[in-house]
């Protein structure tokens, strides 16, 4: 049985001390991948900042924006609703009138076959060498 490799941590990198939480060694390699990560920063002098403060504000929304769209979105929920009856009654309807079906052999092995070469079709078209 070979032995478990060590996590490759630089020797000169700042550890955290052994705890519960950085007992494993994933959590304990990511935590010393971040103390590593937080020492290589480059100080730019405030540069990001002043670039942060020399930009634009973001735009700003319409006040009427927000009523408008409650509005919309009653109005769109409103025929949802309205819409809502006769489509559950036809759905119904259709899956009573499919369940209502008969079902013989030969309608049960045309299905199947119909399953069958869709599927070896489909391996077909997707294992084939071109």
């Amino acid at each position: 049985m070979a032995a478990q490799a060590e996590p490759m941590i630089p020797a000169n990198a700042p550890s955290l001390p052994d705890s519960a939480e950085t007992a494993d060694w994933l959590e304990r390699a990511l935590a010393d991948d971040a103390i590593e990560t937080r020492a290589a920063h480059i100080d730019d002098a405030g540069f990001t900042a002043g670039v942060m403060a020399a930009l634009p504000a973001p735009a700003t929304v319409p006040r009427w924006r927000r009523p408008a769209e409650w509005a919309l979105w009653g109005i769109a929920s409103a025929g949802v609703a309205v819409a809502m009856p006769e489509l559950v009654t036809g759905v119904a309807r259709e899956m009573f009138r499919l369940a209502a079906q008969p079902v013989s052999l030969p309608h049960l092995a045309a299905a199947l076959l119909a399953i069958g070469v869709a599927t070896w079709g489909g391996a077909a078209y997707v294992l084939r060498r071109d």
